[in-house]
């Protein structure tokens, strides 16, 4: 689901055609008629306006950081490691709303006209997210703040466990994280007063989720604080702390653990359990809500920034399906197998050798696939990443409704590696053939690869570098694993079924996501359809589901995303001929960080039009 060598401020600016007057302005006219204009400055010079603007976004990503200090931690920036606002509180969103009307304003000031590049990607693309998330506020999703793929609670245990990006290395750490323990405990009995203002307005989330959410938070409810994962880095302590430092933390740790911790864990576990589900609803999709219709249909443009419909995107889904299976059966054929698709879907669910009996041989794959990837990475990148990934077992509190795989971002620096999260919670399924696939998708030259060059690219304002679009993200991820026959992997016919199968999936998602938010399926439509059409293990069709079920309109960013890179490769390929260079075009797609797909196909066309006029 879910990372960059460092890029030099020259090559990031040369990529955006900055030296063309005409590239420019059509580039700046490729986000929608959504961005208006207030009244801006008239009296700069473009210089002026360039560094106005710049300076702008500098001190609007900086005072970011108070409203977001989770996102300082996460990218290494010190003096916030011990704040946790409540993010669910009226009063935060409050706060939300005014800082983002307060700096869009700032923004606007400038005069559009005068900037160019880089600056009026920048400029165009802040504008467009704004103005968004502003029209998104209309929608509570505050009311539903707790699901079983998504939730304070799981995060904050991830964070406390020491195994994620909250640091433990030094007695401030440690101290720091004590005082961070507050915070979470106040957005979990803010996630109450919210769930109870959801049951009033009759904004709810289905049973079938929060079913799944009751024994996620039980984990966490123990007798003995050291078996909470939250005293892991009491047990992990660092050697070279003082004896006197080390009784200290230990004995705070298991207060805080006692007195705050499991209280809040208990108290949100009752509350869902013994009042929550007697309200939660029997339906699924979100057209069920109040106004729901109109808020898929926002999720929809969030997540690909297009104005595709529901429709539109359900017939490309079944579209895609059908030809999936098409390229299946011929996999078939090529091994000499036997029988419907039907049977093959149950002869590899079956088959014992295209699975692993434990975790640890299943991890290692996965660490040598990291060692075969990397060395055919040059053969179609000229750019990559300074950060390294390791691959990690999902932890075990929250393996069960975890996806199959994941990906968190390491430091822009290059001190903290990236994860690949592999969930080893049913062997079944993680098939032996779907590594190749998988690997590339969640770690290079996928999200990994992706992330890590966005977050190491110097000169663009850091709500770019650190920012994402799930259309992009998953559009380049999904087209990554397109490739990975040209790299040289898929060279065994299950590794190219792996790579089908996990493509059948993300064609699947069109279908099923619209599905159940705008046509009306149930659960158990979206399970049937899903186990009809893979080899998944139905454990894995169950915890999909109900992702999407909890997640409206993001599992369909995919293959949008994926089909506007491949259309505009081919695009490429056609006009350029024998002057087509996929290296170029790699670092071309990847070069400005995540941008909307409209931006990203001008770009592009402007990219091909400048090679045409090259000598």
């Amino acid at each position: 689901m879910t990372k960059i060598t460092l890029v030099s401020l020259s090559l990031a600016l040369a990529l955006y055609g900055c030296s063309n007057e005409q590239e420019q302005t059509t580039t700046a006219n490729t986000v929608t008629a959504e961005i208006s204009q207030s009244q801006p400055e008239q009296s700069m010079t473009q210089e002026e306006a360039s560094k106005k603007l710049n300076e702008i976004f500098e001190q609007q990503f900086q005072a970011s950081l108070e409203l977001n200090p989770i996102q300082a931690t996460a990218i290494g920036v010190p003096g916030y490691n011990d704040k946790l606002p409540n993010f669910l509180s009226p009063e935060f969103r409050k706060k939300s709303h005014d800082f983002t009307v307060e700096w869009l304003d700032k923004v606007k000031q400038i005069d559009r006209n005068l900037l160019t590049g880089q600056d009026r990607l920048s400029y165009d693309i802040y504008v467009y997210q704004s103005e968004h998330s502003l029209k998104g506020e209309q929608f509570p999703g505050h009311l539903i703040p707790i699901n079983q793929s998504s939730n304070i609670a799981n995060f904050f245990a991830q964070l406390g466990s020491g195994q994620s990006f909250q640091p433990f290395k030094t007695v401030e750490d440690y101290e720091n994280w004590l005082k961070r323990v507050d915070g979470g405990v106040a957005i979990m009995e803010q996630a109450i007063t919210n769930m109870n203002q959801g049951i009033e307005q009759k904004v709810v989330q289905p049973k079938a989720l929060m079913q799944k959410v009751i024994p996620q938070l039980a984990a966490h409810v123990v007798d003995d604080p050291t078996q909470s994962i939250f005293y892991t880095p009491i047990t992990n302590m660092p050697k070279d702390f003082s004896e006197e430092d080390k009784k200290r933390l230990e004995a705070a740790y298991k207060q805080a653990i006692v007195e705050k911790l499991v209280p809040a864990y208990k108290n949100l576990h009752d509350y869902i359990k013994d009042d929550y589900m007697q309200h939660a609803r029997d339906s699924f999709g979100l057209s069920e809500q109040p106004n729901g219709e109109a808020w898929y249909n926002y999720q929809l443009k969030t997540y690909t920034t297009t104005d595709l419909t529901a429709e539109e995107i359900h017939q490309f889904g079944l579209d895609e399906v059908a030809r999936i299976r098409a390229e299946m059966e011929q996999v078939m054929a090529q091994v000499g197998f036997e029988g419907t698709l039907e049977d093959w879907f149950k002869y590899v669910q079956t088959n014992p050798e295209f699975y692993y009996d434990n975790e640890e041989d299943l991890l290692q794959g996965y660490r040598d696939l990291q060692d075969k990837v990397n060395k055919l990475l040059p053969s179609m990148f000229d750019i990559a990443p300074k950060t390294d990934y390791e691959v990690r077992a999902v932890e075990a509190f929250r393996a069960e409704s975890a996806a199959g795989a994941s990906y968190m971002a390491g430091s822009p620096d290059g001190s903290r590696p990236g994860i690949f999260y592999v969930n080893t919670f049913n062997l079944k399924g993680q098939p032996k053939f779907g590594m190749e696939t998988l690997s590339i998708h969640e770690a290079a030259p996928g999200h990994h690869f992706q992330i890590s060059l966005q977050q190491e690219i110097e000169g663009l304002p850091m709500f770019r570098r650190f920012g994402g679009l799930s259309v992009f993200s998953e559009g380049w991820a999904l087209y990554a694993e397109s490739i990975g026959k040209e790299m040289g992997m898929f060279t065994d016919p299950m590794q190219y079924y792996g790579r089908l199968s996990d493509e059948m999936l993300r064609a699947m998602r069109l279908v099923v996501d619209t599905g159940l938010h705008a046509k009306g399926w149930s659960r158990q439509d979206a399970i049937d359809y899903m186990m009809a059409n893979s080899s998944m293990a139905d454990t894995d069709v169950v915890s999909e589901v109900e992702r999407y079920i909890a997640w409206p309109g993001q599992a369909v960013s995919y293959k949008v995303g994926q089909r506007v890179i491949s259309n505009l490769r081919a695009e490429a390929e056609r006009k350029l001929g024998d002057k087509f260079d996929i290296k170029a075009f790699h670092r071309e797609v990847l070069v400005d960080g995540a941008v909307p797909m409209p931006v990203l196909e001008t770009k592009i066309r402007e990219w091909i039009d400048s090679q045409l006029n090259e000598a």
